[in-house]
């Protein structure tokens, strides 16, 4: 068999509160990953948007998972960390983003475009300027509807949008693993253990066949960091 393209290289999921919740991508991704050689820290915020990275921002819940070890949660002490600091802390070959539900803003009439741009781009180029490869996984499908008003054709809007604008990052379309309410909710936006480990499971597989994972493979190692910029951790909504 084969050894997975990820095998020996450290990856940093930074993500909302996907990566938060008990049997949340925090085990299933971070497990999946783990399965496939590679040497994962998973940091999980809820509430924050992509700019929140950039920073140190206090959130309402988080988790933190190094290794094969248990996740750490924590409540309302938790912070986002700067990813500048992040990736000169853990030095990671890969950082892969799970960032989209929480800046779709379902509850809103109109899509704030022009913010979502601002932030997502200047947390991609915060990455960038350490010459660090990264994957950005886009929002999945959820139920119309609940707690966070998740609608079908905002998440697709959301999908489309960060599609064209995450680059130099590989772009994960999570819409394409499942069917619109395959997989079962408990607030229209957060699965059940069932959902998070299918789609822990399809994200792992597009990670590893994403150009930033078999370049980063191909080299064996990140280029060495040219620039230090200022960034941070992920969240929930």
């Amino acid at each position: 068999m084969s050894l997975s393209v990820l095998a020996g290289l450290s990856i940093l999921v930074l993500g909302e509160s996907h990566l938060t919740i008990s049997g949340s991508l925090i085990e299933s991704l971070h497990d999946e990953l783990n399965k496939q050689g590679a040497a994962v820290h998973s940091i999980g915020a809820c509430g924050a948007s992509a700019q929140d990275w950039l920073v140190k921002k206090n959130v309402d819940c988080g988790a933190d998972r190094v290794g094969t070890g248990k996740a750490v949660v924590r409540g309302r002490d938790s912070t986002t960390t700067p990813i500048s600091q992040l990736i000169a802390t853990d030095k990671p070959d890969l950082v892969v983003l799970v960032i989209g539900d929480t800046m779709a803003s379902y509850d809103k009439e109109a899509f704030p475009k022009t913010w979502a741009w601002q932030s997502v781009t200047s947390l991609t180029k915060a990455i960038a300027a350490t010459n660090t490869r990264c994957v950005w996984v886009g929002p999945p499908w959820g139920t119309p509807g609940g707690q966070y008003k998740k609608n079908d054709a905002r998440v697709q809007l959301m999908s489309r949008f960060l599609a064209t604008n995450v680059a130099p990052c590989d772009y994960v379309d999570s819409l394409t693993f499942s069917k619109p309410g395959q997989w079962t909710t408990t607030d229209g936006q957060h699965f059940t253990v069932a959902g998070y480990k299918s789609w822990g499971a399809a994200i792992a597989k597009a990670i590893a066949a994403s150009d930033a994972a078999k370049a980063v493979a191909k080299t064996g190692a990140k280029p060495a960091a040219t620039a230090a910029t200022t960034a941070a951790p992920g969240a929930r909504k």
